[in-house]
């Protein structure tokens, strides 16, 4: 098991080269020593976190053509290096079924996929949640903001894709929405200090843009 941990961390670590959206290697090897420490803690299979975390942005349709692409791609190359097949379609399940998709995710079903989709959440909120929304904006060449677009509240995972928004809305529309939608105790609780600094974030931000 642990000669496969180590292949995924180098197709991983392959795929992100050079990404500046926010969903680089990093992000990738945070989101695993969380889930990690959230496995042991929710009594969940190690392996198995630990595998889905390491490989689901590798599925991420925004870094594929679509969601079938990006599925496939983590499907064959799970094929290739581990023989349980079991293992792999539950691994396959939980990076499936975890994307926020702009409210519209069909939810995880496994204690496995409720902590690697915790963890993946954790590392959307507090500073680096922070830093990661400007990096992915600026990215795809939206404003961090522009107070003439609305925020969005009910979207489809095609508008939530393709819309027009802003660095800023992406709190309302996301980041200020995962502090309630997370699976487990012990990462709710490592949610509360990271929701408070977003919100004082954004606050102040708006603050400094209005001039106050």
């Amino acid at each position: 098991m642990n000669e496969i941990i180590h292949k995924a961390e180098q197709f991983a670590k392959e795929f992100f080269l050079n990404d500046s959206s926010g969903h680089d290697w990093y992000h990738t090897d945070r989101v695993r020593k969380t889930a990690l420490k959230l496995a042991k803690e929710e009594n969940a299979d190690v392996f198995i976190c630990e595998m889905a975390a390491l490989l689901h942005d590798v599925a991420d349709e925004k870094m594929n053509d679509s969601e079938a692409a990006g599925l496939e791609k983590v499907r064959k190359w799970l094929a290739k290096h581990n023989e349980d097949e079991k293992q792999n379609l539950h691994i396959i399940n939980i990076i499936s079924s975890m994307s926020f998709k702009g409210g519209n995710s069909k939810g995880v079903e496994t204690v496995e996929g409720k902590v690697v989709q915790d963890a993946d959440r954790l590392d959307a909120i507090g500073a680096i949640g922070i830093a990661r929304t400007f990096a992915y904006s600026g990215a795809k060449g939206q404003a961090m903001y522009d107070p003439t677009i609305p925020v969005r509240t009910d979207m489809t995972k095609e508008q939530y894709r393709n819309e027009k928004s802003s660095a800023i809305n992406h709190f309302y529309e996301k980041l200020f929405k995962l502090k309630d939608l997370l699976n487990t105790r012990s990462a709710k609780q490592l949610a509360e200090e990271k929701h408070a600094f977003m919100v004082e974030f954004v606050t102040t931000f708006l603050d400094e843009w209005e001039q106050k």
